[in-house]
C-alpha cells in the first residue's frame, strides 16, 4: 500500500473530529430553523410531506471548509486546491443559502456557479490529456472551457437529485469516500485525504437526514457537494489521468439520471429549469412508497457495482473510458425502467 500508517491514521483522526463538529452544526441548524420558520412546506412538487427544517448543508460547508484551511496549515493538501474549492466553495454555497431564504434567479445563480467553476479550473490547470481506450486525447484549449461546463453541472445535478430524505448526503460520501480510498491505494498519493474528511462532514449532516430526515440540505449544501465532487474529479484527474473516469464512474448514479432527465425534458420542450419530481429516482420513491429504500438502494448500486469498476479503473487493470461504459450502460437501463423525464409515463406533473 503506497500511503503510510501516519497518513491513514491522521486521516482517521482528522475524520473523527470533523464527523463531530458536523454533527454538532447539524443540531444547532435545525434548532436556528425552527425558531427563525425556515422550512421546506411541502407542495404539489416536493417528494415530503410534512414542513421540515432546511439549510442543514451549512453544517457540511463549514466544517469541510475548517478542514480544508487545517490540511493546507499542515502541508497535506495543495495550496491551488485548497483555494479552488475554498473559495468557489463558499461561493456556491452562499448563493445557495441566498436562495433558501429569500430566492435567486436562475440567471443570478448560474452566474455565480460559472464563476466559481471558472476561478476552480484556472487554479487546477494545466489540464492533462484525456485517456480513452488506451489513447491519450489532447483536447487542446478546449479542455479548460469543457471542465468549466462538467463543475457547473456537477453543481446544479446535485441540487436536482437532492429531493428525497439521504440520497444527496448517501451519494456525497459514496463519491468522496470511494474515490479518495482508491486515489490512496496509488503509487505516491497526495490529494485523497480531504476526500475522506468531507465525506465524514457529509457523515455528521446524514445523521439527522438519513430517512425519516428531521432536516434537509437545502440549496447551499447541496450546490456545495457538487462544485466539491466536480473539482476534486478534475483535481484527481491532474494527478492520475484515470482516475478522472473513476471519479465519473462513482458518480453514476446522480450523472445518468440528471442528464437523462434535462435530455428528455428538454426534448419535449420542457423548461429544464423549473422544480419537477420526474427523475428516475423520485418516480421510484413514489412507485415504492419509501424514501429510505430507494436511498439505500442507490447506496448498494454505488458499493457493490460502481466502486468496483471504479477500483479496476484506478488500478488500470481496465481502460477508463471502457470501464466507464461497462459500468454506466445497467445505470442507463435502470433509469429508463425508471422513466427519467418522462413525465407522461411517470404520471406526475
Amino acid at each position: 500500500m503506497s500511503t503510510s500508517w501516519s497518513a491513514w491514521v491522521g486521516a482517521a483522526v482528522g475524520g473523527v473530529a470533523v464527523f463531530l463538529l458536523s454533527c454538532w452544526l447539524t443540531a444547532w441548524v435545525r434548532r436556528y430553523a425552527l425558531r427563525a420558520q425556515l422550512l421546506d412546506v411541502p407542495n404539489e412538487r416536493s417528494s415530503h410531506s410534512a414542513p421540515t427544517p432546511r439549510g442543514g448543508g451549512v453544517a457540511i460547508v463549514v466544517s469541510t471548509l475548517l478542514a480544508t484551511v487545517a490540511l493546507a496549515a499542515l502541508g497535506w493538501m495543495d495550496l491551488r486546491l485548497a483555494l479552488g474549492l475554498g473559495v468557489g466553495g463558499a461561493l456556491v454555497a452562499l448563493l445557495g443559502f441566498i436562495d433558501d431564504k429569500r430566492g435567486l434567479s436562475a440567471r443570478v445563480r448560474f452566474a455565480g456557479h460559472l464563476l466559481a467553476a471558472i476561478g476552480a479550473v484556472a487554479l487546477l490547470a494545466p489540464l492533462p490529456p484525456l485517456e480513452a481506450f488506451w489513447t491519450p486525447v489532447h483536447l487542446g484549449w478546449l479542455a479548460l472551457p469543457l471542465a468549466v461546463i462538467y463543475v457547473v453541472w456537477s453543481v446544479n445535478l446535485f441540487n436536482f437529485m437532492d429531493g428525497i430524505d439521504g440520497i444527496a448526503a448517501m451519494e456525497g460520501i459514496s463519491v468522496a469516500a470511494g474515490g479518495a480510498l482508491i486515489w490512496a491505494l496509488l503509487p505516491g498519493a497526495s490529494g485523497w485525504m480531504v476526500g475522506l474528511v468531507f465525506a465524514a462532514s457529509i457523515a455528521g449532516f446524514l445523521v439527522f437526514n438519513f430517512p425519516p430526515a428531521s432536516i434537509f440540505m437545502g440549496d447551499a449544501g447541496s450546490g456545495f457537494l457538487g462544485f466539491f465532487i466536480g473539482v476534486m474529479t478534475l483535481w484527481a484527474a491532474t494527478q492520475e489521468p484515470q482516475l478522472l473516469w473513476s471519479w465519473l464512474i462513482l458518480s453514476a448514479c446522480f450523472l445518468v439520471d440528471a442528464t437523462t432527465t434535462l435530455l428528455r425534458r428538454v426534448k419535449r420542450g420542457e423548461s429544464f429549469h423549473v422544480a419537477h419530481r420526474n427523475h428516475a429516482y423520485q418516480y421510484a420513491s413514489r412507485r415504492h412508497g419509501s424514501h429510505k429504500a430507494v436511498t439505500l438502494a442507490v447506496l448498494a448500486i454505488n458499493l457493490l457495482w460502481l466502486f468496483p469498476w471504479a477500483l479496476a479503473v484506478g488500478l488500470r487493470w481496465i481502460d477508463g473510458a471502457l470501464g466507464a461504459a461497462c459500468a454506466m450502460l445497467p445505470v442507463v437501463a435502470l433509469v429508463y425502467r425508471y422513466k427519467a423525464g418522462d413525465r407522461k409515463a411517470q404520471g406526475a406533473g
